[in-house]
């Protein structure tokens, strides 16, 4: 059984929260608070396996228990609850950077709650199920090993050598992900002299947020991506909620597309379609890199570009939020190193600047 703590100053949304979880046998509630201060305390009592968290609560608010919750339970799952308004998206994009898991929309209050349930049983319990086993164990096209071989293990000599010096690079990533770019983005190099491209599974209000976010941290200029903009080199550039990013590139000259196709994986932007223009476009001279998130997406992005000779770095599993995306690479042969997340920029860096062989 997962066991979940509930908190919110709300009575309705509490109901109705533990309502959808219980609906699921999987899963047990084993406590609920009205704030954050009741909340610390269910939580050291009852050693909950995940906790959802409302970020608007009295004495005590959702960015302030988590901060106290991570400084107690640095690995304790924690789902925010967060409404859409521009408000409430900074205050949970400030959360997701600063070590919440995941984030599931508010239901609406007064009598659109009971309206809302289906909307929060989509949205919570998947997250719930992964977070709570803290690995996730999905079926891609046959059987999947969680194991990790030899040569591909840490960044030792036993790892495939990248057989051309990237041009670029793009990193993909969706539960934990706002936590996890903030710590790579921090430690990339400022000279690395590559564009970088990032696709977060995220809606458009929080995608800008984030970007004015990791922009305060990354030591490179952080911007979303605007249509038919070229490449820059020593760019971060972010995609845009509900918008798949895509690269061209014709003489010498790569370019930046947007559109809204249908989504991949059930999420646009999504990984794989990024990874396969990038490919197409750089094909040697393309590094993925693969972070934290459920599902697969990125797995069939990162086979491309291993087919076209570029590099694919995938996040280790204990350094994952959740293991589905870098694992399903990983799974998928596509992998070349398979690194802890405090060693992914500066093995970014090392790759980048190598000579071309």
């Amino acid at each position: 059984m997962i066991r979940v703590v509930v908190v919110d100053d709300s009575t309705a949304i509490r109901r109705v929260v533990c309502a959808v979880l219980r609906s699921d046998p999987q899963i047990t509630v084993v406590g609920q608070a009205e704030d954050g201060m009741q909340a610390l305390e269910v939580v050291a009592r009852e050693r909950p396996d995940v906790v959802t968290l409302d970020v608007e609560m009295p004495r005590m608010d959702g960015l302030a228990t988590l901060r106290r919750l991570r400084t107690d339970n640095p690995r304790l799952p924690v789902v925010m609850f967060s409404s859409l308004t521009e408000q409430g998206a900074a205050t949970t994009v400030t959360a997701l950077t600063s070590g919440a898991s995941d984030y599931v929309q508010k239901p609406a209050g007064g009598g659109a709650v009971t309206a809302s349930m289906a909307a929060v049983r989509e949205q919570l319990l998947p997250k719930v199920r992964a977070l709570g086993v803290r690995r996730e164990v999905a079926v891609l096209a046959g059987a999947v090993s969680a194991s990790v071989p030899a040569d591909v293990q840490g960044g030792g000599a036993g790892a495939k050598a990248a057989r051309r010096q990237p041009e670029v690079v793009v990193v993909g990533c969706s539960t934990g992900g706002p936590d996890a770019l903030s710590l790579l983005l921090r430690d990339l190099p400022a000279d690395l002299g590559v564009p970088v491209l990032v696709v977060q599974h995220m809606p458009a209000v929080f995608t800008t947020l984030l970007a004015e976010r990791l922009g305060r941290v990354c030591p490179l200029p952080v911007r979303e991506a605007v249509d038919g903009e070229e490449l820059s080199a020593g760019q971060v550039t972010l995609a845009p909620g509900d918008f798949h990013l895509r690269v061209s590139r014709r003489a010498g000259h790569a370019r930046l597309h947007l559109d809204q196709e249908p989504p991949v994986h059930f999420c646009r932007p999504a990984v794989d379609p990024t990874l396969e223009s990038v490919a197409a476009a750089y094909g040697p001279r393309a590094l993925a890199v693969v972070l934290t998130g459920m599902g697969s997406d990125g797995a069939a992005g990162a086979r491309a570009v291993a087919a076209a000779g570029g590099s694919v770095l995938a996040q280790d599993e204990d350094s994952s939020v959740v293991w589905g995306m870098p694992g399903a690479v990983v799974a998928a042969g596509a992998a070349d190193e398979v690194l802890p997340l405090a060693s992914m920029a500066a093995r970014i860096g090392q790759l980048v600047r190598r000579r071309a062989g």
